[in-house]
C-alpha cells in the first residue's frame, strides 16, 4: 500500500511539473498580460485627464514622471529598462548565467517593470505595452524554474521562450504571432518549432485573454480590396524603401546616441539622472504641446482613427511621432516600441496615400504599419504576421509580406537587428558596461 501511495504521488508530481506548473505559468502571464494593459490604458488616461484644457501642465507633469521614473530605474529596478525584449535575449543566447538572471528577471524586475512602466504612462511619453509584456511573461514563467528538481540551461530556455511567446500573444491577442515571435526574434533557430512548452504558454495565455478581453481585433477589422491590380506593385516598392529607411534611422539612433546627443546631455546620462530626467521630460512635453497632443502616449489611438477613417492627422504626425519616440526610449525607464512603431507606420501611410491617392487608405495603413515595424525589429515575419492578425487582414499576406521582407533587407544594409544590438550591447557583449540605453 505504501509502495502504490509513493508510486501515486511520485507520478502526481510528475504531472504537476509536465503540465499542471507551466500551464498555470501561462494562465498567470495571460492575466497579467490583461491587466497591464488596463493599466496601461488607465495611466494615460488619466494623464490625459489631467492636461484636459491646460496643456501647460504637461511641462510639469511629463518632466517630474520622467525624473520619478529614470530615479527609480536606476536606484531599484536596473534590469528591468527598455522593451525587455533584450534581456531576454540575452538570457537565451549569452553563456549560461544566474548573475545574469538575477538582474534581469525576478520579482523586483517584475515589480519595477510594472511600476515604472506605468510612472511612464502617466506622464505621457512615447512608450508602449507589448514589449515589457514580453519581458514580464518571460521573468514569470523563468519562476518557475524554480520548483524543477532538475534545472538547466535547457529548461531555463523553454521558459523564457514560452513566456516571451505567450506575452506578445496577451498583449496583442495574437497566437500565431507570438510563436513565431519566439522563433524569429528571439530564438532564430528552428529547433524551437518543436518547443511543445512554448505552444502550450500561447494556448493559454491567449485563453486567458479571451476570456477576460473577449476575442477582439487590436486595430479593427480593415476593409481593403478583393483583387489587387499590377499597378499597386509600385506603391508596395515605395512603402518598402520608405520604411526601410526610416526605420533604419531609427535603429541608428538607438545605437548610435552618442554620435548625436549633445556631450552636456551625455554627461548628465552617466552622472546626473535626475537632470537628464528632466531633459527628456521637458523634450516630450514640448513635442506634446507642439503637435497638439498626439505625440504622447502609445500612439494606439492616432493609428486606430486613420485604419478607421474617422480623422487625419498631421502630416508631420511620423517625423514628430519618431523624435518622440527616440526621447522617450532613451530615457532608460521600462517601455515598448511596437505599438509606437506601428502608429509611425500609419503616419507614413498619409504621405505614400499623398502620392498614391487612388490606393485604399486602410490597405497603405497596413502595409506601412507590417514594413516599418519588420525594419526597426528586422523581423520580417512577425512583423506581417502580427498586422495581420491585428487587422484581420489576410487578404493582404502577400503584399504585406513582400514590404516586410524588402524594409527588413534595406534596413539590415545599414543597422543590425535592434533588439539583438541591444542585447550585446547592454547585457552580455564586449560593451555590456554601458548603461542599458
Amino acid at each position: 500500500m505504501r509502495s502504490l501511495t509513493r508510486t501515486g504521488r511520485a507520478r502526481g508530481r510528475r504531472l504537476f511539473l509536465q503540465y499542471g506548473l507551466p500551464w498555470g505559468g501561462a494562465l498567470l502571464v495571460g492575466l497579467l498580460a490583461v491587466l497591464y494593459a488596463q493599466w496601461s490604458n488607465d495611466a494615460y488616461e488619466i494623464f490625459l485627464h489631467w492636461i484636459a484644457g491646460r496643456t501647460w501642465l504637461a511641462f510639469l507633469i511629463t518632466p517630474f514622471m520622467t525624473m520619478l521614473a529614470v530615479y527609480m530605474t536606476r536606484r531599484w529596478f536596473s534590469g528591468s529598462e527598455g522593451s525587455g525584449i533584450p534581456q531576454v535575449i540575452a538570457a537565451l543566447h549569452a553563456p549560461p548565467d544566474e548573475t545574469l538572471m538575477r538582474r534581469l528577471f525576478g520579482l523586483r524586475v517584475i515589480v519595477g517593470k510594472l511600476v515604472v512602466s506605468l510612472i511612464g504612462f502617466l506622464g505621457g511619453l512615447t512608450i508602449g505595452r507589448e514589449g515589457p509584456t514580453v519581458h514580464l511573461g518571460a521573468a514569470v514563467m523563468a519562476e518557475t524554474r524554480r520548483f524543477y528538481p532538475h534545472q538547466g540551461k535547457r529548461l531555463e530556455r523553454a521558459l523564457l521562450l514560452a513566456g516571451a511567446a505567450a506575452g506578445l500573444s496577451g498583449a496583442f491577442n495574437t497566437p500565431l504571432a507570438g510563436v513565431i515571435f519566439a522563433i524569429e526574434e528571439l530564438a532564430r533557430d528552428f529547433e524551437s518549432r518543436t518547443n511543445g512548452v512554448m505552444i502550450t504558454a500561447v494556448v493559454f495565455s491567449g485563453l486567458t485573454s479571451m476570456a477576460l478581453a473577449g476575442n477582439y481585433l487590436y486595430f479593427g477589422q480593415i476593409n481593403v480590396p478583393q483583387n489587387f491590380h499590377l499597378q499597386f506593385a509600385v506603391p508596395v516598392v515605395v512603402i518598402a524603401l520608405l520604411c526601410g529607411l526610416t526605420g533604419a534611422a531609427f535603429n541608428w539612433a538607438l545605437l548610435r546616441w552618442e554620435v548625436w546627443m549633445p556631450r552636456p546631455l551625455q554627461q548628465w546620462r552617466a552622472h546626473k539622472p535626475l537632470l537628464y530626467g528632466l531633459a527628456i521630460g521637458l523634450a516630450v512635453a514640448a513635442l506634446g504641446v507642439f503637435t497638439h497632443g498626439q505625440t504622447w502616449g502609445s500612439g494606439y489611438d492616432q493609428a486606430r482613427h486613420l485604419l478607421d477613417g474617422q480623422n487625419t492627422v498631421s502630416p508631420f504626425y511620423a517625423v514628430t511621432k519618431w523624435a518622440a519616440m527616440v526621447i522617450s526610449y532613451m530615457s532608460g525607464m521600462p517601455g515598448g516600441l511596437f505599438s509606437p512603431s506601428l502608429s509611425i507606420g500609419a503616419g507614413l501611410a498619409q504621405w505614400v496615400h499623398m502620392v498614391f491617392g487612388w490606393a485604399p487608405m486602410p490597405a497603405l495603413i497596413a502595409l506601412c504599419m507590417a514594413g516599418y515595424l519588420a525594419a526597426v525589429t528586422q523581423s520580417p515575419l512577425t512583423s506581417f504576421v502580427i498586422v495581420m492578425e491585428m487587422t484581420n487582414g489576410t487578404g493582404m499576406v502577400i503584399p504585406m509580406m513582400a514590404v516586410a521582407l524588402v524594409a527588413t533587407r534595406i534596413s539590415n544594409l545599414f543597422t543590425p537587428p535592434l533588439y539583438e544590438a541591444l542585447a550585446e550591447k547592454n547585457y552580455f557583449g564586449a560593451g555590456a558596461h554601458h548603461k542599458a540605453a
